[in-house]
């Protein structure tokens, strides 16, 4: 599936984000898709194969695997027109139909190279439940209405809206394969908080911090080296 320009890794990925939209696919799908597509160039070079057809192949098998069925024809055409932004949808022609069939070949061969795991536990669940915690712990968190930096009219902390738009953004890259998912929903959650510099309190003869309290064996320190890394991943965002 040709481009008129060499697309990026990261720009392929965040296609598969943009496809995803145009297909109305779930949120998951597209977490599993481009889990597919960051599994598969671990395994092979990004020399070997179109990132294009590789990508529109991870959005196909997502939809399959996570029950959202997703016709081919029309992932066809959404990754066509992203690659040939002035074109028309594709008729059932000739195109087409060698564009379909490679996608048909890379299914299997992304299963392949995925030794047909496909299964994907993701940390949206994850974080989800930690802001449901953390709101019935701590109620709802307000910025604003004092002195210094925070100065100006109280307001409402959206953390879940930036803790969710985080945890997109490592689908971005391949951390989202690196750690367990319990453990990267708790990091974008304290990225989260430390944006709006927000502490949260526990009691003076508490044993665990709140970490703790949602991931048992998440130490300080390794809190810390995954929070370095999601920050890395907008540091990289920045020098392309």
């Amino acid at each position: 599936m040709a481009a008129q320009k060499t697309p990026s890794y990261v720009g392929s990925v965040r296609l598969i984000f943009e496809a995803g939209t145009k297909l109305e696919a779930k949120p998951q799908t597209v977490a599993t898709a481009a889990t597919y597509f960051h599994r598969f160039f671990q395994e092979c070079s990004q020399d070997d194969y179109d990132f294009y057809l590789v990508a529109a192949t991870a959005m196909y098998l997502a939809g399959k695997v996570e029950e959202d069925y997703l016709k081919i024809r029309d992932v066809v055409n959404v990754f066509h027109k992203s690659a040939y932004p002035k074109s028309d949808p594709l008729p059932l022609a000739e195109e087409y139909w060698c564009l379909r069939d490679a996608i048909v070949q890379c299914e299997l061969l992304m299963l392949r190279v995925l030794q047909f795991r496909v299964s994907v536990d993701h940390p949206h669940r994850y974080l989800l439940h930690y802001l449901r915690s953390l709101n019935d712990w701590v109620g709802p968190l307000i910025c604003g209405g004092g002195g210094g930096a925070r100065s100006g009219p109280p307001c409402q902390i959206p953390l879940a809206q930036v803790a969710w738009s985080l945890l997109c953004d490592m689908y971005l890259q391949p951390i989202c394969l690196r750690y367990p998912p319990q453990e990267l929903a708790v990091a974008v959650l304290q990225v989260a908080l430390l944006a709006y510099d927000v502490r949260v309190p526990h009691g003076e003869d508490s044993v665990l911090s709140w970490y703790e309290t949602f991931c048992e064996n998440l130490s300080r320190e390794k809190l810390a080296d995954i929070v370095m890394d999601v920050i890395q991943v907008y540091d990289a965002e920045g020098q392309q």
